[in-house]
């Protein structure tokens, strides 16, 4: 079969969990990456800023690589590009929003030297090996795209997250019409996002959420009003500000993403809020609370946000308490319900209402549930199916339904994370697997793997034992004592237990001088052997053990 009638997929990231989406599309010897996202640490990935795709499979076919192509400005589908454009430097491509939000990323990291080309609604570029068709949808970020891939094979369509909102903010809709003319035209292989395939029915309206912030805003005509939300969702970020202007209060932003977000949504015409509705977050000591809406990040739970800052009493510009009530508008991403529960005990703590989408419909959510999935894969009616962007149940769950609708099973296939499938006109198939693990950012470190990252959770759960002699070479005796501390392991007086683990290690290192061992690093492992075996087999303890024993 000739190169050209074959498509490589090649999954990097997004499959099997909620972030770091990124594929790439090979064909005839050429390579375009669809988005290049990240995804937030756990609570146990301690030290932890960033997870990433790894990328190693695409630096090494770095003189292939087109272009990135970016469906819309979510961190979960940009936020490693700053990583990626350092070994992979080509033209992005994506909506004038989408690149507007990369664009301030990559800034604040100093990455320059960079082309970026913005492109409109149903606007087709060649790009690479493919003619590639944006079309609009709609999403809890506007101005985001699905992806058409146009290729001898028939067309191939990437979904990026969407949903299908018949109400939207910006009357801007997913375009029905448009897809169903690609069904009869001929989809090869659809690629669809799976958030939200095990929900029923039909995602509420963006718009809904509108009506049940002004509900809790009208009932609170006193109280100081602070709502957190995502900094990019431009829409959420409009219908607070309508309603908090209808009350006559004046709106502050708190956050620098905020800030920012804020600033490039106006410029572009897509968010509309009069400058003489805004203030400085620092004078809003002179107004009464319910003369004041906030609108800041932080609704994750991050520790470094704004809303987290308020919680903490840190905020340099004002302290949450008695009167103000909090709203939370979004929902937890899967892994940050700790995070979020954390900040809410501490807004409760200062006296403060809290109310989230468990309360009041103050939240809806941007991916489509099982209902709109139905229509996307009526319109498209795909030869071939790949559920992207989940965790596996999810993706499970959206096969299901395809093949439900009629498809094939044997055109159905459940990827993870380091899959390659091929493309071709007898269907798709299993073609092999690349590295694709999960790559950690820490701040002050660097980059690290997985090592570290289970150290660091060995000295969480265990604590550590630090363990220190020295041995005279000629005389082959101790000539500085054993000394052993802990940190982290022992509560109270633990000198029985550093006692018992002295004699124990004291009593195997003269036996292995008396056999003639000399080498420091033969009798740290003696040392480290004893101490472990001891804690194991008495205290049933497994803490991390730091020997040192130097041959003087």
């Amino acid at each position: 079969m000739a190169k050209s009638d074959v498509v490589r997929v090649t999954f990097l990231g997004g499959l099997g969990e909620i972030g770091r989406n990124c594929l790439a599309l090979e064909y005839r010897g050429r390579i375009v990456v669809v988005d290049a996202g990240l995804m937030f640490p756990e609570p146990d990935m301690y030290g932890v800023d960033l997870i990433l795709p790894d990328f190693r499979w695409l630096v090494e076919r770095r003189d292939r690589v087109d272009a990135v192509v970016l469906t819309h400005g979510h961190e979960d589908h940009t936020g490693s590009l700053r990583y990626l454009l350092q070994d992979v430097n080509v033209p992005v491509y994506g909506s004038a929003l989408t690149l507007g939000f990369a664009r301030h990323r990559l800034t604040e990291a100093k990455v320059a030297g960079l082309e970026f080309i913005e492109v409109e609604d149903h606007e087709r570029r060649r790009i690479g090996p493919f003619e590639v068709e944006f079309l609009p949808v709609t999403h809890s970020v506007p101005s985001a795209h699905s992806l058409v891939f146009h290729t001898e094979l028939g067309a191939i369509v990437h979904s990026g997250d969407f949903k299908l909102d018949q109400n939207p903010i910006d009357d801007r809709r997913t375009d029905l019409a448009r897809l169903a003319a690609l069904g009869d035209e001929g989809v090869a292989l659809l690629l669809a996002d799976s958030t939200n395939a095990e929900e029923p029915g039909f995602t509420p309206s963006e718009s809904s959420v509108g009506v049940a912030l002004r509900r809790v805003f009208l009932e609170r005509p006193e109280r100081r009003m602070v709502v957190a939300c995502f900094a990019s969702h431009v829409h959420r970020i409009q219908q607070i500000a309508d309603v908090a202007v209808a009350q006559g209060r004046k709106i502050a932003l708190m956050g620098r993403s905020m800030e920012a977000n804020v600033k490039l949504a106006r410029k572009l015409g897509l968010l509309h809020i009069e400058p003489a509705d805004l203030v400085d977050i620092e004078n809003i000591s002179r107004y009464q609370p319910g003369e004041i809406c906030v609108i800041c990040t932080g609704a994750q739970g991050e520790p470094l946000a704004a809303l987290s800052k308020l919680a903490r009493g840190d905020h340099k510009s004002f302290e949450v308490g008695e009167k103000d009530t909090v709203v939370l508008s979004s929902h937890p991403i899967p892994g940050n319900e700790w995070s979020v529960g954390r900040v809410i005990d501490d807004l409760h703590r200062a006296g403060t209402e809290v109310i989230d989408s468990s309360r009041e419909p103050v939240h809806a959510s941007g991916h489509a549930r099982q209902g709109e999935l139905r229509t996307y894969h009526q319109l498209l009616r795909p030869r071939n199916f790949v559920p992207v962007h989940g965790e596996y149940r999810h993706m499970v769950h959206h096969a299901r339904l395809a093949e439900g609708m009629g498809l094939d099973p044997r055109h159905v296939i459940v990827c993870e994370d380091g899959d390659q499938i091929e493309l071709s006109a007898a269907g798709i198939r299993r073609c092999g697997q690349v590295p694709a693990g999960f790559h950690y950012i820490d701040g002050t470190a660097g980059d690290l793997d997985e090592r570290p990252l289970e150290e660091r959770r060995m000295l969480a759960e265990f604590g550590v034992v630090l363990i220190s002699a020295g041995v005279h070479a000629e005389r082959g005796e101790i000539s500085q004592a054993v000394r052993v501390s802990t940190r982290g392991w022992f509560e109270g007086d633990d000198h029985q237990v550093v006692t018992h683990i002295t004699e124990t290690v004291r009593e195997a290192l003269d036996e292995a001088l008396r056999d003639g061992v000399r080498d420091d690093g033969a009798l740290s492992k003696v040392a480290q052997r004893a101490a472990g075996r001891l804690l194991g087999q008495r205290y049933r303890r497994q803490p991390v053990l730091l020997v040192s024993v130097a041959v003087i």
